[in-house]
């Protein structure tokens, strides 16, 4: 398991292989955009790529956990550059329901058949010959999945490095009932499994981390210390994210990513365009 940082959104992205068959997957790929200029960039991706080629990866799978919210998905170009298939868990076209009558698109296809494939709970799947499976971990999102390969869960929105805590739940669909619930669910996982998380915001300036254990997250998670019942824990994080402001990329990342990572197809005049609806997330703090 190799995983990418990303400075400008904080994102962790993985490329988990088995080196008896030399396949790999790769997940939660950051395609780059810069919101000040609209300019979109390869540069994440390609380090990817870079990485597959040198280490002589064939590519498997392009998976993301969950339509993120903080940066655009490079699933779609990566598909491009591989061929391999793109998938999500199945419950994406909840979401795709949810933001379709947000950006005010009617004849958008919300079956998720934007993916060549859609993952059940509990389905089993194969990362070369390394067993892995799906577990269905809503809260963050409607759709949010976690991806257990070998010993290792990906747990991207839910739980953070222990001394940052948890994942929100204030987002369209998001439930802070049911993030615990999911948190539960994964630490019931055995105490030895690795944790890999999808984004670390360093707290105290420390370098960047992502990965931890279930014995880890039970005994020191930040959150999870504080609020020992799901009563306790809706409270806090309730609380938590009505301080919070959205992240300043989610009117312009959801309509790419409930798309598949696809960027907006171009124009008469050959440019692309964003779509952002005004007043669609009130109540959110502003920073």
């Amino acid at each position: 398991m190799t995983g990418f940082f990303d400075e400008r959104t904080f994102s962790v992205q993985y490329v988990v292989a088995d080196p008896a068959t030399r396949r790999c997957a790769i997940i939660d790929p950051v395609l780059d955009f810069d919101e000040k200029s609209g300019a979109t960039a390869t540069i994440n991706a390609d380090r990817i790529l870079d990485f597959v080629r040198q280490n002589g990866l064939s590519v498997e799978w392009i998976l993301d956990t969950h339509p993120h919210a903080d940066h655009f998905s490079a699933a779609d170009y990566l598909k491009s550059k591989t061929g391999a298939p793109k998938a999500i868990g199945e419950h994406v076209a909840e979401v795709q329901e949810l933001w379709k009558d947000i950006y005010g698109w009617p004849d958008f296809p919300a079956d998720g058949s934007q993916w060549d494939h859609l993952f059940a709970e509990g389905e089993p799947f194969r990362v070369g010959d390394i067993e892995a499976r799906v577990m269905f971990s809503p809260g963050h999102t409607l759709a949010s999945i976690t991806y257990v390969i070998g010993d290792a869960a990906f747990v991207h929105d839910t739980l953070f490095q222990p001394d940052f805590g948890t994942a929100r739940a204030d987002f369209p669909g998001g439930s802070a009932k049911r993030l615990w619930q999911s948190i539960q669910e994964i630490l019931a996982l055995p105490d030895a499994t690795r944790l890999f998380t999808g984004h670390d915001y360093k707290p105290g300036g420390r370098d960047p981390a992502w990965e931890s254990t279930v014995r880890q997250q039970k005994a020191t998670n930040k959150h999870l210390t504080q609020a020992k019942t799901e009563e306790d824990y809706v409270r806090l994080r309730q609380e938590r994210d009505r301080s919070l402001p959205m992240p300043k990329l989610i009117l312009a990342a959801l309509q790419v990513n409930i798309d598949g990572g696809r960027l907006p197809e171009p124009e008469a005049n050959g440019r692309r365009y964003l779509k952002i609806p005004l007043d669609a997330l009130q109540g959110a703090a502003w920073d």
